[in-house]
């Protein structure tokens, strides 16, 4: 077929190449999907007789908007619950509720719901970062949005997987399907540093260089995760992340709030591309970022929603408008971040960002036709003043509106036409998400009480990791296990001292699993007391037994520091019974065939047990937890045991079976 040439004139054309060039009057001529030609009006009409011709009346001709961080199935999750800090949020609301609702059909859902209210707001294209990421490439596809879809990976099961190793294979089959797509560009996406331990990072790494895509991650968010990386890595956030290699990949960093001068010098020096979230940042109170001194040094800085969750809309205007404000706020600055930069942010810089910057942010030959017109004849936007050529970018990003969008094209597409969406049954999917709104406070109301909301209400709650290697035998005499730790064939990497109180509390439901309340005495080499650490675990039902032992449990834990007497912690949670327990441990962590476990040798001493040795390692793999549970036999033998004298039982239970 004959290529189709359609030219927008008579409008404001804001290129937003780096020399910010515009034409008043001016037009844009587009070929098929990619724009052909863009100069003064009167130029390009006599230039191209035969195009057909669409007059603009007098808007804004410009890029259209690049959201360069959300999670679009969340527009689904839009106001379940808000104004909690973020770990109450997170693992007491959104995470729940993920892994009941969350399938391909919601994440279809969700993401059309996401990209009705993208296009109306005149966002042509943004970067994902979700489960099932191959239902919302088939969405964004179906909308005609263009976008970086980065498949999520993490440490312990999502509602996609369930391990670690199967989120990396559902990343690399999705990467190989999609890529080569006009609009798709999918990506791998490591959550955080903070769930994904090294070999996550590494093996993320790994893919995204040998496909050659975009990796998506969230670094530096709040304060507490540099804290904790500090202290664990000896480290800031960044610099961690890039001795694990993760920035030899093309990276998109969502958030970067806490990070110093060199952490910028770092990314700049990989022309990483970060995403910058005001509003996400302002309504979880995780800081301002200093997108200022991020631009200075040369860093692609692109502007992101987050979430319609966490945000809780997915307005670009709105975002651009927070980030000069919390900018020039930050700096006690009114000169900081001015509307021209903001715009550039919002476009040019975020579709560097996003590696995409060869199709689109700009308005200029070659690119493809991503392009949107804004009225800004409206009340909220007049008058108009022309002295200054900047004005416009002002007018736009400090009085305009996403209502102000009233013509959306993507790849030389209508997606919008007149404020109408062409693509998208908007109607029904309202309709259809509300539906699921109804299912999920159903689902709220149920649980509403449960131990784990409650644990996660008073703070501090994390998820530890989802397999738990264990191997329990009653002893006679300790004599021959301490006997075998001295002989080589056994690498002792610590050894601690403890006197343990342990307050179980169980409840009348027994999927509430077992809240247990810890007071670890740690006890010198002098056998004196020197401090104590308090803790409370939840531990989940086992879930999984395999049939050749009972080595191997998979079961949910979640833990908490205990900042709160007992007798708190009992009128808080109201259980139906308690069981207590006291014991003197010792403990080794060791390697054994190279396999990092701890060996704990347990004088039970209320009620009067006696003694146990018991062999256990927690891993957030399932292949290296079936691994371990062979090793853990072995482990046994050398310690002079028999793997077949093994209790399948926890204290608690041996003790609640009398």
């Amino acid at each position: 077929m004959p290529p189709t040439h359609l030219l927008l004139t008579n409008a404001i054309v804001l290129t937003m190449d780096a020399a910010l060039t515009q034409y008043e009057p001016g037009a844009v001529l587009v070929e098929d999907d990619h724009i052909a030609a863009v100069g003064p009006a009167d130029v390009m009409q006599r230039g191209c007789p035969d195009a057909e011709v669409l007059d603009c009346g007098g808007k804004v001709l410009m890029p259209g908007l690049v959201n360069a961080h959300t999670h679009a199935p969340m527009a689904l999750l839009r106001g379940l619950v808000d104004d909690l800090r973020l770990d109450v949020w997170l693992l007491g609301y959104m995470m729940p509720v993920e892994r009941e609702f969350v399938s391909p059909e919601f994440v279809r859902l969700g993401t059309l719901v996401a990209c009705a209210e993208m296009i109306r707001s005149g966002v042509t294209c943004f970067a994902d970062m979700y489960y099932f990421e191959d239902a919302v490439a088939t969405a964004v596809r179906d909308a005609g949005l263009r976008a970086v879809c980065g498949q999520t990976v993490l440490k312990f099961p999502t509602p996609d997987a369930a391990s670690f190793e199967e989120s990396l294979e559902a990343a690399r089959t999705f990467i190989a399907a999609w890529q080569g797509d006009a609009l798709v560009v999918p990506a791998v996406a490591p959550h955080a540093p903070y769930t994904c331990p090294p070999e996550v990072l590494h093996a993320c790494t790994a893919l995204a260089v040998e496909f050659g895509v975009p990796l998506l991650t969230h670094l530096a968010e709040t304060a507490p995760e540099v804290e904790a990386s500090r202290a664990e890595h000896g480290q800031a956030v960044v610099a961690y992340v890039r001795e694990q290699g993760l920035l030899e990949a093309q990276v998109l960093a969502a958030h970067c709030v806490h990070v110093d001068d060199a952490e910028i010098g770092m990314l700049r020096q990989v022309q990483a591309g970060v995403a910058h979230c005001p509003s996400s940042n302002l309504k979880l109170a995780s800081g301002i970022a200093p997108t200022r001194a991020m631009l200075e040094r040369g860093l692609a800085v692109g502007i992101g929603t987050d979430g319609a969750a966490s945000n809780n809309d997915l307005d670009m205007f709105e975002e651009m408008r927070l980030a000069a404000f919390v900018a020039k706020s930050a700096g006690n600055d009114p000169t900081a971040l001015p509307a021209p930069q903001v715009l550039a942010m919002a476009t040019r810089l975020g579709a560097q960002a996003l590696r995409l910057e060869r199709l689109c942010g700009t308005l200029e030959p070659g690119k493809r036709a991503d392009l949107i017109l804004v009225d800004i004849s409206a009340a909220h936007t007049m008058p108009r003043y022309r002295r200054d050529p900047g004005a416009i970018y002002a007018q736009l990003v400090y009085a305009g509106h996403a209502s102000d969008v009233s013509d959306v094209m993507v790849n030389g597409r209508w997606l919008l036409r007149e404020r109408q969406l062409t693509t998208l049954d908007e109607a029904g999917l309202l309709a259809r998400a509300q539906e699921y709104a109804r299912r999920i406070d159903h689902f709220l109301i149920e649980r509403e009480q449960s131990v784990l909301s409650k644990l996660v209400a008073i703070g501090g709650a994390e998820e530890g990791e989802s397999f738990e290697v264990q191997a329990k035998v009653r002893l006679a005499d300790p004599a021959p296990v301490l006997a075998a730790l001295e002989r080589p064939g056994i690498e002792i990497l610590h050894r601690r001292h403890y006197h343990e109180y342990d307050t179980y509390f169980t409840f009348a439901d027994p999927a509430e699993g077992q809240l247990r309340y810890r007071e670890d005495v740690f006890i010198d080499e002098e056998g004196q007391a020197s401090h104590v650490r308090c803790r409370l675990t939840l531990v989940g039902p086992a879930r999984e037994r395999p049939a050749t032992s009972d080595v191997l449990l998979s079961r949910s834990r979640f833990l908490a520091p205990a900042s709160q007497s007992l007798r708190f912690y009992r009128e808080y949670f109201r259980p139906s019974r308690e069981v207590s327990i006291q014991k003197d441990r010792l403990r080794w962590r060791c390697l054994f065939h190279g396999m990092e476990f701890y060996i704990n040798l347990d004088r039970v001493q209320q009620p009067d047990l006696g003694y146990f040795v018991e062999v256990k390692s927690r891993t957030w793999s399932r292949r290296d937890a079936e691994h371990k549970a062979e090793v853990a036999g072995d482990l046994l033998a050398f310690l002079g045991v028999s793997l077949a004298d093994a209790v399948a039982e926890d204290y608690v239970e041996i003790v609640e079976r009398g």
